[in-house]
């Protein structure tokens, strides 16, 4: 309710005050219009304002900054070259060039400022003794788009905790509506997997470990989560959180850099090396005749040749060689009372 409210009154606020201008306020001549004209040219005036401000909303800071100091300068040029022609011609031609060149600059000025500004980077620790920028608070912030997938999963909560992650997280509305939709399904473990979503969310801004922003930018154009994502991500110049495996190779396909917390699991597995020796407990058989499976803390999977006998319970093997899979590390071991009579 509250979010139509402003902009209903503002439309109304703006209708009133036409309607009172052609009511009250003389006009030359003696021309008298009608106070509803006024009435309906307000309401319309308001509208539009609604949609410049709905526009200008999506648009990043520096982008708006460039285009409105652009915009001057068109328009400050424009003026100082009219002012140039007046010299040459007077009459209607100068109000005409005039409009023509302001028309032209402005626009130019508008655009190639706010796309200058957007490619802006100012060099690393630059201060000025004037400036509001100090090396308490540092200039560049290195701001994170977290997605769905990531927030689900848990363990992004868990890094944030032990302070690893710097930069604001940010969580942009149509991310938090997909995770409210997937807390609120029907079916038993999607609905469980929203619900620990949202508790992982919470966990990581009562943390205070790391910033927690949300921002309402949307793209109702793109119906893709995916592709607001990345899009988002190369506005913001922000990098993207994430464990989905094909947004991971999109996005950087695009050319935004991306965090994926399965890859950061992967490089921080522990190294285990041939004649290590490991307990693991076995759990289920193998693929080959007297395999036993069983896996480590960080779910890397360990096949014991003969450890089939050895189901249910936990054992010490030792390490005979690795294999590296796309999936991932699989170790191959065997008893250690065994290896030790071989």
């Amino acid at each position: 309710m509250r979010k139509y409210l402003i902009p209903a009154l503002l439309i109304l606020s703006a209708a009133v005050v036409g309607f009172f201008v052609l009511r009250y306020f003389p006009f030359e001549g003696g021309r008298v219009y009608s106070p509803w004209l006024g009435f309906l040219g307000g309401g319309l005036a308001g509208f539009l304002i609604l949609l410049l401000e709905r526009a200008i909303r999506r648009l990043p800071f520096l982008q708006i900054l460039g285009g409105a100091i652009g915009l001057l300068l068109g328009l400050a040029l424009a003026r100082l070259l009219s002012s140039f022609f007046q010299v040459f011609t007077r009459g209607p031609w100068t109000a005409f060039l005039y409009t023509m060149l302001a028309l032209g600059l402005g626009y130019l000025g508008l655009v190639v400022g706010g796309r200058r500004f957007r490619e802006l980077r100012l060099p690393e620790g630059l201060t000025h003794p004037f400036s509001y920028v100090s090396k308490k608070f540092p200039r560049r912030e290195c701001p994170k788009v977290v997605d769905t997938s990531a927030i689900i999963d848990g363990r992004l909560a868990d890094i944030c905790e032990t302070g690893w992650v710097e930069g604001p997280l940010i969580i942009p509305n149509f991310v938090l509506q997909e995770l409210q939709q997937v807390a609120d399904s029907r079916e038993h473990a999607r609905r469980e997997r929203g619900r620990r979503g949202l508790d992982h969310l919470r966990r990581i801004q009562e943390s205070g470990k790391v910033e927690v922003r949300f921002i309402d930018q949307d793209y109702p154009r793109l119906r893709d989560i995916d592709a607001k994502l990345v899009r988002l991500c190369r506005e913001l110049s922000a990098k993207l959180i994430t464990t989905d495996y094909n947004l991971n190779k999109v996005a950087r396909l695009k050319g935004v850099e991306v965090l994926n917390v399965n890859e950061l699991a992967l490089a921080l597995r522990p190294v285990v090396t041939p004649g290590e020796e490991l307990r693991v407990e076995i759990i289920k058989e193998g693929k080959e005749r007297h395999q036993g499976v069983g896996y480590l803390s960080d779910g890397t999977m360990v096949v014991v040749e003969g450890g089939r006998e050895f189901i249910g319970q936990e054992v010490e093997v030792v390490v005979t060689s690795l294999l590296q899979t796309p999936s991932g590390r699989i170790v191959f071991a065997q008893p250690k009372a065994r290896a030790r009579v071989a």
